[in-house]
């Protein structure tokens, strides 16, 4: 059995980017990740020792967003080492992060990045 702890369309406001303007005004990204987790003991048990605790995960994916980078890459790659250094449970997973209404000329609704591992 394969066992997914799924955070679907976080939405922060962040000053990441690689113009200076970004840095300084911000914008709009959301954040979907899923995590793979062995919780079948915690499907059983009902407890939390045997899961990994959602609320935490979105503390610490916060508190990423929430520092500026130049580059989504450079943020996804943050998030990832941060949740696998904290929460020895995961043993890998999918994350995406857009930026919405980039500063790109033209009609696009939001750009990201995708990091599986």
């Amino acid at each position: 059995m394969k066992t997914y702890i799924h955070f679907d369309k976080m939405h922060f406001y962040a000053h990441h980017g690689v113009d200076p303007q970004e840095q300084v005004v911000g914008n709009n990204f959301s954040v979907e990740l899923t995590l793979h987790v062995p919780f079948e003991a915690a499907m059983r048990s009902d407890s939390l020792s045997n899961t990994v605790n959602y609320a935490l995960i979105y503390k610490e994916i916060n508190i990423i967003m929430n520092t500026p980078s130049r580059l989504l890459e450079n943020v996804a790659g943050r998030i990832i080492t941060t949740l696998q250094a904290r929460f020895p449970k995961i043993r890998g997973g999918k994350i995406a992060i857009y930026k919405e209404n980039p500063p790109i000329s033209g009609n696009i609704d939001r750009v990201g990045v995708i990091v599986e591992w």
